[in-house]
């Protein structure tokens, strides 16, 4: 049944396509490498600005990066909430 509906919608679209001269095209772009544990220590670093935190104020900071993370999720940018994320471990390994 999958293949029939997709075999249906593929004749609707290439009809459409047709009509309209559309061409298709694959779409080119770049491959982001989201795990970046370098830049993530680095981020990390800028976030505590190289000097040890009062513990209640570093645990204010990673509460307010975790809603930014949430945040990203919700908005559907998906990059800047692994880059959180992993910023997030990097600050609670340092404890």
């Amino acid at each position: 049944e999958a293949m029939d509906e997709t075999a249906r919608r593929r004749s609707i679209q290439m009809e459409y396509n047709k009509k309209h001269g559309i061409v298709p095209k694959t779409i080119i772009k770049p491959i982001h490498d989201v795990v970046r544990s370098k830049e993530t220590k680095e981020m990390a670093a800028k976030y505590l600005k190289k000097k040890k935190l009062p513990a209640k104020q570093k645990e204010k900071m990673i509460k307010e990066l975790e809603q930014e993370m949430k945040e990203a999720a919700r908005t559907l940018d998906f990059e800047r909430a692994a880059q959180l994320r992993d910023i997030l471990f990097e600050m609670k390994g340092e404890k």
